[in-house]
């Protein structure tokens, strides 16, 4: 079992302008990926547009993500559904395909309580031996998921191991570090609080801005781990304008797509209803990305 630590990119889904999935694309970015030395990567995530796939599509992304990594790094594969049926289903798939961990937010759409929450999460990690990384994102899903919830469920179930905690709430993911250490571990799912869930125990990070600079978000984590503190908060005050943009534009795969085109990588357009970015939306990533040295020659 690979370990699952790190900043991890969560990728785009690159398509063509007809909005159909340019699986090639997603290959050649993987294996860029690869090749600036990240920790891992997350495919089908809410950056991948996950909501916007069919379930084949799904399907065939996480089967050409494993064969082009093939073995190299960790894989999570996004296996949420509104349903539980559904979620054992893509969770089930991610693991016979070879994936190395599942990312299961709870249902987006229904507001389920605390004990359906709980029941939900536990019935898709028990179909399964692959570790799971419970999700709560109440910008997405309307419900802040209790800290009491995250830890018993850490706890009742084994192959829930981590934790994407993005409620931006810094407090919640130091209870849930402290307080389920042995049980389940933390990763940062707030692109403004990075170095800050470091502090408390977080061991890793699901990176949107890790699309746009890999080596940078790679850079941080491995500062901060070495002990550098200065380093890790210099890199971090470079990055803090750009994850700014992605947390308040209200447009962050937009943004994730758009820079991977100016970077000369596989983005294209996102599927409709989401429109692309405006003149000035487009111009402010294009100063960000210079000044960040991104933007390809």
């Amino acid at each position: 079992m690979k370990e699952i630590k790190g900043a991890f990119p969560v990728l785009v889904t690159p398509m063509h302008e007809d909005e159909s999935v340019n699986y090639e694309g997603l290959a050649q970015n993987i294996e860029k990926f690869i090749q600036e030395g990240v920790a891992g990567l997350c495919i089908n995530g809410s950056t991948g547009e996950f909501v916007s796939l069919t379930k084949e599509e799904r399907f065939k992304a996480v089967e050409i993500a494993v064969e082009q990594i093939n073995g190299r790094i960790p894989l999570i594969v996004g296996t949420a559904a509104e349903t539980t049926a559904d979620a054992i289903e893509y969770t089930q798939q991610a693991e016979k395909a070879g994936a190395d961990a599942a990312l299961l937010i709870n249902s987006y759409y229904s507001h389920p309580t605390e004990e359906e929450i709980y029941a939900h999460f536990k019935a898709v990690a028990e179909s399964v031996e692959l570790p799971i990384m419970i999700y709560n994102n109440p910008s997405t899903t309307g419900v802040d998921i209790s800290t009491e919830t995250l830890l018993k469920v850490g706890r009742d179930v084994p192959n829930i191991t981590h934790i994407k905690e993005s409620s931006g709430d810094i407090r919640k993911a130091r209870d849930i570090a402290r307080q389920g250490a042995g049980d389940i571990q933390v990763f940062c799912g707030s692109e403004e609080l990075i170095l800050e869930s470091f502090f408390i125990g977080a061991t890793g990070w699901i990176s949107v801005a890790g699309n746009i600079v890999p080596r940078l978000a790679t850079d941080i984590y491995e500062s901060y781990q070495a002990g550098d503190i200065e380093k890790a908060w210099s890199l971090y005050d470079r990055l803090l304008p750009l994850c700014e943009f992605l947390e308040g534009s209200g447009k962050y795969v937009q943004i994730a797509k758009r820079s991977m085109e100016l970077k000369g990588w596989a983005g294209g357009p996102c599927r409709k209803p989401r429109m692309p970015l405006t003149d000035e939306e487009d111009a402010r990533l294009k100063e960000l990305m210079a000044n960040l040295e991104t933007v390809n020659q």
